[in-house]
């Protein structure tokens, strides 16, 4: 479980390309702290497992099914990516629940600059859009955002200058992709009232709602 506040911005310093595979290496600092073989890093917002580290950098697999659906199948040696590791039971929860488990990719549309803020609008998938709602949360390759307008296809986020600076969303221009992870509460929400042995219509009639 992640929290969407970016640790701290790494680098990829290799990539072994295995079919639709990846091994990724990347150079860090902060994450690495405590770092232990097994441990889960969220790269740019997509939940891997830590295979090996030395001092200043870790290993990670990405598996054809995260190769297929997110954007880690785009990086290049030397790009950057936003880190994050997974929440501590002690930690402060400053962002919303993320699980790092990207649900499509978005491509950015248009960017404004409105005073100190960067206002970024982001094609998403028609599919996704039922799970996003204005005022609401959205993870943005791995960093947690408020949504602050939808439309049919498209929702329009609003950065503040912290998030500029200390994820990587700030410097994203238009036309590029975006790994999309919606709030898992308006999933599991919709997965039990579709559910046939979940809540029903008549269910809630039943219960006085």
């Amino acid at each position: 479980m992640f929290t969407g506040i970016i640790e701290e911005i790494g680098t990829v310093t290799s990539i072994k390309r295995k079919s639709h595979a990846l091994e990724l290496s990347i150079r860090a600092k902060v994450v690495l702290a405590d770092v232990k073989r097994g441990d889960s890093i969220a790269v740019n917002g997509v939940c891997l497992t830590v295979s090996s580290f030395t001092h200043d950098t870790f290993v990670v697999d990405v598996i054809p099914e995260t190769f297929n659906s997110t954007t880690l199948a785009n990086l290049s040696s030397n790009a950057r990516v936003n880190l994050e590791r997974a929440m501590a039971a002690n930690g402060r929860f400053g962002g919303h629940f993320v699980s790092g488990h990207v649900d499509g990719i978005g491509v950015i549309r248009s960017i404004k600059k409105e005073s100190n803020a960067i206002t970024k609008k982001i094609e998403v998938d028609f599919s996704l859009m039922k799970y996003i709602t204005p005022k609401g949360s959205v993870a943005i390759d791995g960093t947690s955002l408020t949504v602050f307008d939808v439309d049919q296809s498209s929702i329009t986020i609003s950065l503040i200058p912290t998030t500029q600076y200390d994820s990587l969303i700030g410097d994203k221009r238009i036309g590029e992709k975006v790994n999309i992870e919606c709030d898992m509460l308006a999933k599991y929400t919709e997965r039990i009232l579709t559910s046939k042995t979940g809540i029903s219509k008549e269910w809630l009639q039943d219960k006085g709602f």
